[in-house]
C-alpha cells in the first residue's frame, strides 16, 4: 500500500491533535508515533485499534505499535504519559529507553509516584531501565533535582549518572530544603552519589552555614567527636567550621553564640574585622570571666579580636551599653557624627565618648574639641 494518505483533511480528527496551544500533526510519509494512536483514541473516544484502522485507511501505514496487544481503552491521563518532555506536541519513542527526565516530568504533570509511571508505561511497551524500585510517593519537584542547569535549560541527569555534591546542594537551596532530602531522593530515583547518604545527615546538614557550634551540638546529640562530625561534612562535599579544638570547655557554646545561651544563631566569623568587641564584653560579664581570657579562648575557637582593640581589665555594662550604639569597626574612623550620635544615645557627653572609644582602641581621626556637655539619652 501506498504511504501517500487518501486523504490529506487538516481538520480530520485523527490526523491533527489539539492540547492546549499546541498540536500534534501528521505528515504524509513519516512514521505515526504510538503516543498520537492513543491520545487520538482518547480525542475520539474510540479504542486505539479503531485509530491504527482509520489511519491505515487514510494511507498511514508506517505506524509505531509495541510488540504487545493494544489495551482496549485508555484514559487521557494514560495517554499524556507518553508525551514527551518537549516545547512542542511531541511523543517518547517506543524503540528507545524512556530517558529518566520523560518519566519524572510525565509522573509530575499527571500527579502520578516514578513507581507508578513506570509500571504504566511498561504496560503500553516501553523499557524503563531503572535499576531498582521507583519511589511510590509523587514529587513534582523531581524535574529540579536532575536538571543540571539552573535556569531549565541545560542538560539533565540520565539513569546512573552521578551528582555532584556541589549539585546537591545547589537544589537544596532553590528547593529550600535539607541536602539530605535531595541526596536520598536522587537516588531513589537511580541517580549515582559519591558517598551513601546516611539518617543522621539530615541533622548534620540542618545548619547551612554549618557553624562550630552546629557541630559541637551535633557531636552531642549523636555521641560522635567532632572531629568525626567535621569528617563526615567534608565527605558529603558541606561547608566546615575552620577552626575545632582538640578539647571543648564547658562555656564553648554560650561563647559562641550570639544571644550567649549555647544555641542558635550561633556566632558567625569574620575573616576581616575578627568578633564584635562588645560580644567579648557581653560573654566575660555574663560567664564570670575576664575579657583577656574571653578573648583568648575566643581565638581558639575561630573568631579572633582585631588587633587594634584594646581589651579593658574588666567588663563594664557602660561599655558594653557604648558599644552597642557603634557601627564602626576597628577599621574604620569613629567621625564626630558617629561620637555624637553614640552620645545622644548614651546620655554621656561627647567627649567622653570620644575618649572611651580611644582607650578602646577606636580611631577618632578628626581634630575636634568634643563638648563637655552631656546630651539627652535617647536609649
Amino acid at each position: 500500500m501506498s504511504n501517500t494518505p487518501a486523504s490529506q483533511d487538516p481538520e480530520d480528527r485523527f490526523i491533527r491533535l489539539r492540547l492546549g496551544y499546541h498540536t500534534s500533526l501528521l505528515r504524509p510519509g513519516e512514521q505515526v508515533p504510538f503516543g498520537h494512536v492513543l491520545f487520538a483514541a482518547v480525542t475520539v473516544g474510540c479504542a486505539p485499534a479503531d485509530v491504527v484502522s482509520r489511519l491505515t485507511a487514510l494511507g498511514y501505514t508506517d505506524i509505531e505499535l509495541p510488540d504487545i496487544p493494544l489495551p482496549p481503552t485508555v484514559t487521557r491521563q494514560d495517554a499524556l504519559l507518553l508525551k514527551a518532555d518537549t516545547y512542542n506536541l511531541s511523543w517518547i519513542k517506543l524503540d528507545e529507553p524512556v530517558s529518566l527526565r520523560n518519566l519524572v516530568v510525565s509522573a509530575g504533570e499527571q500527579g502520578l509516584s516514578p513507581a507508578e509511571a513506570a509500571r504504566r508505561l511498561t504496560a503500553f511497551g516501553y523499557t524503563v531501565p531503572a535499576g531498582h524500585p521507583l519511589p511510590e510517593t509523587p514529587d513534582s519537584r523531581d524535574i529540579v533535582l536532575i536538571r543540571t542547569d539552573p535556569k531549565g535549560n541545560g542538560t539533565f541527569l540520565d539513569w546512573d549518572a552521578e551528582a555532584s555534591p556541589r549539585h546537591v546542594f545547589r537544589v537544596a537551596r532553590e528547593l529550600l530544603c535539607n541536602p539530605h532530602t535531595v541526596a536520598t531522593r536522587l537516588l531513589a530515583l537511580g541517580v549515582r552519589l559519591p558517598y551513601t547518604p546516611e539518617p543522621e545527615d539530615e541533622l548534620l546538614l540542618a545548619d547551612s552555614g554549618v557553624h562550630l557550634g552546629h557541630v559541637v551540638t551535633v557531636a552531642r546529640e549523636t555521641g560522635r567527636t567532632p572531629a568525626d562530625i567535621i569528617a563526615r561534612l567534608t565527605e558529603l562535599g558541606a561547608d566546615r567550621p575552620g577552626t575545632v579544638p582538640d578539647s571543648l570547655e564547658a562555656d564553648d557554646l554560650r561563647l559562641i553564640s550570639e544571644e550567649l545561651d549555647g544555641r542558635r544563631p550561633w556566632l558567625k566569623v569574620n575573616n576581616v574585622v575578627g568578633v564584635q568587641l562588645r560580644h567579648v564584653l557581653r560573654a566575660a560579664l555574663a560567664m564570670g570571666r575576664t575579657p583577656a581570657d574571653t578573648a583568648a579562648r575566643l581565638a581558639e575557637l575561630g573568631h579572633w579580636l582585631h588587633e587594634n582593640a584594646k581589651l579593658p581589665q574588666v567588663a563594664d555594662p557602660e561599655d558594653i551599653r557604648l558599644l552597642e550604639t557603634v557601627d564602626r569597626s576597628f577599621l574604620d574612623g569613629v567621625h564626630l557624627e558617629h561620637v555624637l550620635h553614640s552620645a545622644s544615645l548614651t546620655g554621656r557627653s561627647p567627649a567622653d565618648v570620644a575618649s572611651r572609644l580611644a582607650e578602646l582602641g577606636y580611631r577618632l581621626p578628626d581634630e575636634v574639641d568634643y563638648p563637655e556637655v552631656c546630651g539627652a539619652s535617647h536609649g
